[in-house]
């Protein structure tokens, strides 16, 4: 039948994941880090997904699709049970309580506290619109800074907003992401935390891009880890 569906534009998808949580009926999923209608008998074709995309990615069309299926889309949520939520479990937005005398304490060998903000960590998978950014200090780190660097969360990650990645390794454009974490929301500073090998510049130049397409004046600095552990530059 011919009816009024979704379409997603890859292109201009960011990754965010705020459309596949918007998405009550779980038509939306999260493929290689893009946003994709997984099924058309699931979409309701109420565009709930619309205003949650930062990006313009999602406009409806007219075109050849499966009859909106409402027993199948409740039995689908039957089966995920009452816990259910869109996508991955774990990617559920959570902001972790930290005890600021346990980091001034002195601590027993072994038993450094971990100074982790927030979950999900990973560029990919963080929502542009997390509650926690608001009036953030945000620190984008390479993948390999923490094992490289042994204090990486006592020296950089406490009291901050940590942002994990690896150009390398993820086939994203950082910066359509970046850009729209800094635009939309009351970032304080930002500090970038990558390796000294060079395929760690992809992802000081996907915050610098970001920086300057928000178009917001935000102090900041690159910070360069040697392999074997040392901090070689500030600037």
């Amino acid at each position: 039948m011919i009816r009024k569906i979704i379409h997603i534009d890859e292109d201009k998808c960011n990754g965010c994941g705020a459309c596949a949580a918007a998405c009550h009926e779980g038509a939306i999923g999260m493929v290689d880090g893009k946003a994709r209608l997984l099924r058309d008998d699931y979409c309701d074709g109420l565009g709930d997904c619309l205003p949650a995309c930062p990006t313009g990615a999602i406009t409806f069309v007219e075109r050849e699709a499966a009859a909106y299926d409402e027993q199948a889309v409740l039995a689908a949520k039957a089966k995920r049970g009452a816990a259910a939520h869109a996508g991955c479990p774990g990617q559920r937005v959570r902001e972790l309580a930290r005890n600021s005398a346990a980091y001034d304490a002195p601590a027993p060998a072994g038993s450094e506290p971990s100074r982790l903000g927030q979950w999900p960590c990973q560029i990919k998978l963080v929502p542009v619109n997390a509650p926690y950014f608001s009036g953030a200090k945000l620190l984008i780190a390479a993948d390999c800074t923490a094992y490289a660097y042994a204090a990486m969360h006592r020296d950089f990650m406490s009291g901050k907003i940590t942002l994990i990645g690896c150009p390398k390794l993820d086939a994203v454009n950082y910066s359509e992401k970046l850009t729209e974490i800094l635009r939309c929301n009351d970032i304080r500073s930002l500090t970038v935390v990558r390796m000294e090998v060079p395929c760690c510049g992809g992802l000081e130049h996907a915050a610098k891009t970001a920086l300057q397409a928000s178009g917001k004046m935000i102090p900041w600095q690159v910070v360069t880890i040697s392999v074997d552990g040392r901090i070689l530059d500030k600037t």
